[in-house]
């Protein structure tokens, strides 16, 4: 059997993460996130394509490909989260296993981030453990895509 292939997806400005040791998101950089995500996938036996843009368009774009070329996605949609309906769309149309993820508890923050638009598309959600979520999130991906074979 292939390796479940992984698709996580990160939005606008991910890629700051740990740019601001007081701030939401932490102390650890983007890059080490992504390090920690591909060890984890490389733990499991998983291949992961790990991308981020601060553009809406293209990370539609990478949505709408991963139907064909993916098991599994994973999504911080970061701002988008709460304003794309498109990006929505895109997710209701990607007929496998998503999860959503945050760093922070998206509930004990402002009250706007409190309604996810991708909420709607996802199978489940991880929010509030930091980067620590994104290890998490990949082990439960790989976990349901494993039922979905099985079923």
């Amino acid at each position: 059997m292939t390796p479940p292939r992984l698709l996580f997806l990160n939005g606008p400005n991910a890629n700051l993460y740990g740019l601001d040791a007081k701030g939401t998101y932490g102390t650890e950089s983007f890059p080490q996130i992504e390090a920690r995500c591909r060890a984890q996938a490389d733990r499991l036996g998983a291949s992961l394509d790990f991308r981020q843009s601060n553009h809406e368009g293209e990370l539609i774009d990478w949505v709408q490909a991963a139907r064909k070329d993916t098991d599994g996605l994973l999504i911080n949609g970061a701002g988008l989260t709460y304003t794309s309906i498109a990006l929505l769309d895109a997710l209701l149309a990607y007929e496998k296993p998503i999860i959503e993820v945050h760093m922070s508890n998206i509930y004990k923050r402002e009250p706007f981030r409190h309604h996810s638009f991708i909420s709607k598309a996802a199978t489940g959600i991880v929010a509030g453990l930091g980067p620590l979520g994104y290890e998490l999130a990949i082990t439960a991906m790989v976990q349901l895509i494993e039922k979905v074979r099985q079923a």
